[in-house]
């Protein structure tokens, strides 16, 4: 479209449009309502951050309400006695997980009931393990306690180890007994 047309084309429509003036205050009513708004605008924004800060309060409330209850005590960890009894749960922790992988790994069917049988009685230590904890959380850290933990963590050892050289003697005299067989 050239000028010519666009001035046309605004020659037609002239009739159109509201060329009325606006009345008399007609400015100072609009910029009066619009900062009315400014106005709601800023306090709203002005609360919107304890919002958060309020449903954050709330969910410190709720948790610390289930973990400080009574009647649920989830007992305390060696590891929270001190930095070194922290590093002899690490220690202990990851020997037991070791020696687990490793009687896994032997599991066959003669083995089976065996293997079965001793994590049992894993189990009943695991168990025995979970009081001592809950006994050290009410006895304020005291030595006995802490000795029981670290026994009962060597008593798991232990039975791992005797239940793998059990196995290694089923697998050693099973080797025999078939090699006698054949000469």
């Amino acid at each position: 479209m050239n000028d010519k047309e666009l001035d046309k084309w605004f020659d037609e429509q002239r009739d159109c449009w509201d060329i009325a003036e606006p009345m008399d205050g007609h400015q100072a009513r609009f910029l009066k309502k619009l900062n009315s708004t400014r106005e709601k605008e800023t306090k709203v924004r002005a609360l919107d951050w304890w919002k958060p800060l309020l449903v954050a309060a709330s969910i410190v409330a709720i948790v610390s309400l289930i973990m400080l209850t009574p009647g649920e005590s989830r007992g305390k960890e060696l590891a929270a006695v001190s930095p070194e009894m922290e590093q002899t749960q690490d220690f202990f922790t990851q020997a037991i997980e070791k020696e687990l992988y490793t009687l896994r790994q032997e599991k066959n069917p003669l083995t089976e009931s065996l293997i079965q049988d001793a994590l049992e009685q894993l189990n009943i230590l695991e168990q025995d393990y979970d009081q001592l904890k809950e006994d050290l959380a009410h006895s304020g850290e005291d030595r006995r306690v802490i000795h029981a933990m670290i026994s009962n963590f060597q008593a798991r050892i232990d039975l791992l180890n005797q239940v793998l050289d059990e196995i290694d003697e089923l697998k050693t005299l099973n080797t025999k007994n078939h090699e006698d067989k054949l000469l």
